[in-house]
Parts: structure tokens; C-alpha cells; sequence
């Protein structure tokens, strides 16, 4: 049984894979404002914090040996560029600060697939995000979905035959695979995964790993 600390919590994503950890028997202690609690799977325990501010919280981080942090603006676009660095990346950065200070022996991030032709300011504040993981030395998986398909978020299946398309032809075959549609139960089950079996050193899935995880 793992112990988990999970910024992002009651998000998309966030609160789908704490209900998948408490169901494979781990413990979960969630971070959250007082306004978001809500949200939170029954069976979390909340911890109360603001995840751009390591010192709100980094003192309860421990006994967790995990953290997956999974703060960010939701709905990315090019229009947010100052928003990725004033949470994303403050949040990461502020992220890495606590589970350092907590020496957490495994640390989950979700970055985004890079190179890529659109989104760089979002793509820049990740790939900073993954450098400060590298510099404070944490064993870590970070996970590198380009799209991540759900309720609500349908639309990039109109892609699909470009996607076969870009596939096919061995000069962008690579591409297409890396900026391909992961779902979410994909990156469910690839984060539990993780948290299962943990990395010694850094650990990277980029979207054919992940997408093996739950076919």
C-alpha cells in the first residue's frame, strides 16, 4: 500500500485516479482550497492548502512516500500563456519544493508531449516543470500525453483519419504516434500503474506507453 499526496485532486483527472488508488488499497490525502472540497473522492483524506505556495502545505505532506502533482489551468489554449507559468509552473516548481522537504521516495508529474507545433508557451512551462523534477534529484514518472479524451472532451476524435494518415507515411509515423489521443482511462491506469511500481530514477511515458497500459 502506497502512501499518496495528490495536488489536483478534484479535477478531470485528478479525481478519477484518486477513486482508482483508494480502490487498489492505497491511502490518498488530497490538497484542496476550502471552496473546492467538495469534489474530493470519499475516502481521501483533505488536506487544506494553496498549491502555489509550498509552505501552505509542505508540512503535511508527510508520511505520504508518493506525490502526484496534477495542478494546472484546465482547457489549455495559446490565449492562457500567462496563466501557464503564473500556475502550471509556479505550482510545479512549489510542488517539487514540498515533496522534497517531505523526501517522498516517488513523484508523479504530467507534462505534455513535446516537440510540437502549436502550444509552445504551454509545451515551455512543462518542459521547465520536468527540468525542476531533474534538478531536485526525485525519483519520478512523468507522463507526456499530447490530448487526454473524456466526458466533455470529444472533439479531437474528428482527427482521427489525419491521425491515420500522418501514421502511415514513415516520415511522420513517429509524430503522429507521440501527439497521439490518450483516454482517460489510459492515464488512469498508467498513473496507478506507476504508483504500483515505482522508478529508480526518472521514469518517462510518452503516449504509447501509456496507451499500453489500458488498451
Amino acid at each position: 500500500m502506497a502512501h499518496v499526496f495528490l495536488t489536483g485532486g478534484t479535477g478531470f483527472l485528478g479525481s478519477r485516479l484518486a477513486a482508482e488508488l483508494l480502490r487498489r488499497g492505497h491511502r490518498v490525502r488530497a490538497l484542496a482550497r476550502p471552496a473546492s472540497l467538495s469534489p474530493v473522492p470519499a475516502g481521501c483524506e483533505v488536506v487544506e492548502g494553496d498549491p502555489l505556495r509550498a509552505e501552505s502545505y509542505r508540512g503535511r505532506v508527510a508520511p505520504a512516500d508518493t506525490f502526484i502533482h496534477l495542478v494546472g489551468v484546465s482547457h489549455p489554449s495559446p490565449a492562457k500563456a500567462a496563466e501557464f507559468r503564473r500556475i502550471d509552473l509556479a505550482s510545479a516548481r512549489a510542488a517539487v519544493e514540498a515533496a522534497v522537504f517531505a523526501q517522498v521516495r516517488h513523484f508523479l508529474y504530467v507534462s505534455v508531449a513535446h516537440p510540437a507545433p502549436v502550444m509552445k508557451a504551454y509545451i515551455a512551462a512543462r518542459t521547465e516543470a520536468e527540468a525542476a523534477i531533474h534538478d531536485a534529484g526525485l525519483n519520478a514518472t512523468i507522463l507526456r500525453p499530447w490530448y487526454i479524451l473524456g466526458p466533455g472532451r470529444r472533439w479531437p476524435l474528428m482527427l482521427l483519419p489525419a491521425y491515420w494518415l500522418l501514421g502511415a507515411v514513415p516520415a511522420t509515423r513517429a509524430s503522429a504516434q507521440r501527439l497521439g489521443l490518450v483516454t482517460i482511462g489510459q492515464m488512469v491506469a498508467a498513473m496507478a500503474g506507476a504508483v504500483d511500481e515505482p522508478p529508480h530514477g526518472i521514469r518517462v511515458l510518452e503516449v504509447p506507453r501509456i496507451r499500453a497500459s489500458c488498451p
